[in-house]
């Protein structure tokens, strides 16, 4: 059988998910002329809720005799360690842009890697049924971007297919919508080559792995060349140079959704092997006797770290199920078998780790992660990871990309310049504005939050890590001071209501609260204790004018990453599967005043 590896490339919401569901489909309705089901590539519940893909994903369709095997591939630079041992995969890539937007910048973070190892492009242009598109200037901009990407004269030779995945239509012309997504596959197969013939002994490179609690372990990559048995003793090469023998228990291809056990798997397919115990990613199966192992993968560093503790605020274990920290330790460990860009270090404080990542969104979506699954446990300010390059201090610099309405221009660039950012560009598209801007990784801590209040929402903002640059100088950061809990209890109206011009909460009444907790933002920039626990004094005797309601302003509610970017470096987030606070390192009063002396 002929067989088609493809990576599938766009930016975040660009439709790659509902394009990759539709294809499936048509795959499925001509082998089974099954009646129309919906299909979910995005199967965990945060990639629904964000609509965003985190872990790359492999499914196949059947068409005219050919294998189609299709990556998934994440769209955002934080999972840039899941993008690069993906497109090893692969032999060709669809680049899905939107008709109105076009190319983004964390496309071109992918796109870059491909075309760096030579994969041969497809350019399908979609969403052309929504009102105030651009087809063609949008092809015009992915030709540029691919220019200078440095493309090879083959790959700025690309097909490209107008359509709408979400109305199940492709065409060449978008003047001519058809009513199928048949001229994608047919381009596919006529367009994409061949996974290449190679002469010589077993290699197979694993670029991903999958878990199952019944089997354990199981890698996941592309035969190169030879042919790999069920039962086959190889040999397994390590990153390290180490060499060790090992058998396969039992083989699997990828067909639609699911696996299939097969026997035997050619050269240019992707499979799946279970029975391998010790191997990292990176790692090669090769022949037995004489054993040619490939070059490992590059993974990009990580550039930022928290510290993860266990949870020892006052409440403690009451809503989580895993709290100490033998479970947060297994819990770390079962994810680096997983994550390639995450480190994780132990401190010399017992119940503590450094967690290494690749920005704020990514160590988040494991913080989350965890939450979901019954975990308790306190994280601190994300800080950036230095490095010394010819004797220098240097830190992480990030390309950042701010598309707002012209009328906010100004506000943006302000407030990148106060965080050190120097501007690149700035492009007018329609009513709009594209600032390009490189700016530090600590400057974008934060960031988001004030982008979106000082554009009134319209922003929309995307970063990619560039390089090492020296060190910049600092950073303002908040300058207001934190609310803190005097004492434990429940929050009263009443004395919310009193407080009022001290700053704005984030707690509202009848809420539990704890000596030390963080419980608003106070108008000046010295933290204040106050006691949020108070309650009216009940007397027999009426006081004029002292019965009026108390009228409050909502709280303050903060997701998971403004949490994580508010704090400052004395403060913790507590996170547990029913609430999230912020906190003091220190939660007594007096030993906070001494230790800051």
């Amino acid at each position: 059988m002929n067989i088609r590896n493809i990576a599938i490339i766009a930016h975040v919401d660009h439709g790659k998910t509902t394009l990759v569901d539709k294809m499936m489909l048509a795959g499925h309705l001509f082998r089974d002329n099954q009646t129309k089901g919906e299909l979910m590539l995005d199967n965990n519940d945060l990639e629904r809720e964000r609509g965003i893909t985190i872990l790359s994903k492999n499914v196949s369709i059947v068409y005219k005799d050919t294998k189609i095997n299709i990556i998934d591939t994440p769209g955002h630079s934080d999972f840039g360690g899941e993008v690069e041992r993906v497109l090893n995969m692969a032999d060709g890539c669809i680049l899905l842009v939107d008709a109105f937007e076009g190319p983004m910048p964390q496309t071109r973070f992918v796109l870059q890697k491909a075309l760096q190892i030579g994969l041969k492009p497809i350019v399908v242009v979609n969403k052309v049924d929504k009102p105030n598109c651009r087809p063609e200037e949008v092809y015009e901009m992915v030709f540029d971007l691919m220019f200078a990407l440095d493309a090879t004269e083959d790959q700025l030779d690309f097909p490209v297919l107008y359509g709408s995945a979400k109305q199940n239509w492709m065409s060449t012309d978008w003047k001519q919508p058809t009513d199928n997504i048949l001229p994608l596959l047919d381009a596919i197969v006529e367009y994409i080559p061949a996974p290449r013939q190679e002469e010589g002994t077993l290699q197979m490179l694993i670029t991903s792995l999958d878990y199952s609690s019944y089997t354990g372990r199981i890698a996941v990559g592309r035969v190169n060349r030879g042919t790999l048995n069920e039962g086959m003793t190889c040999t397994l090469a390590h990153r390290d140079g180490s060499k060790e023998k090992v058998r396969i228990k039992e083989l699997h291809t990828f067909e639609g959704m699911g696996r299939k056990r097969v026997s035997t798997v050619g050269s240019g397919d992707i499979c799946a092997i279970v029975g391998l115990d010790k191997f990292e990613i990176g790692d090669t199966v090769c022949d037995a006797e004489n054993p040619d192992p490939l070059p490992p993968i590059a993974i990009d560093e990580p550039t930022m770290s928290m510290l993860f503790s266990i949870n020892d605020s006052p409440f403690f274990g009451k809503e989580g199920k895993y709290v100490t920290s033998r479970h947060i330790q297994d819990r770390l460990s079962l994810e680096l078998d997983k994550n390639l860009a995450l480190r994780v270090r132990r401190t010399e404080e017992d119940g503590k780790w450094i967690v290494s990542g690749r920005g704020v969104l990514h160590l988040s979506i494991l913080i989350e992660t965890m939450r979901r699954e019954g975990y308790e446990l306190q994280v601190g300010q994300p800080q950036v990871i230095m490095k010394e390059i010819d004797g220098r201090n240097c830190e992480p610099i990030e390309e950042l990309t701010i598309s707002v309405p012209e009328e906010f221009a100004s506000k943006m660039i302000d407030l990148a310049t106060k965080r050190k950012g120097e501007m690149i560009s700035m492009d007018t598209q329609g009513d709009r504005v594209v600032i390009v801007f490189e700016i530090p990784s600590r400057g974008i801590i934060g960031l988001r939050t004030n982008v979106l209040t000082a554009s009134q929402g319209e922003a929309v903002m995307a970063h990619r890590f560039k390089e090492y640059q020296p060190y910049k100088g600092e950073i303002e950061r908040r300058v207001n001071g934190s609310m803190v809990a005097m004492e434990t209890g429940t929050v009263f109206a009443y004395a919310l209501d009193k407080l009022q011009d001290r700053g704005r909460f984030f707690v509202s009444p009848q809420e539990q609260v704890y000596a030390g907790q963080v419980v608003g933002e106070h108008v000046h920039e010295k933290d204040l204790v106050i006691n949020v626990t108070k309650s009216k004094q009940l007397t027999n005797m009426r006081a004029s004018g002292s019965d009026e309601k108390a009228h409050l302003a909502p709280p303050v509610v903060f997701s998971l990453e403004e949490a994580l970017e508010y704090i400052k470096n004395d403060e913790y987030v507590e996170v547990t599967p029913k609430s999230m606070r912020m906190r003091k390192i220190i939660l007594n009063e007096l030993e906070r005043k001494r230790a800051s002396r």
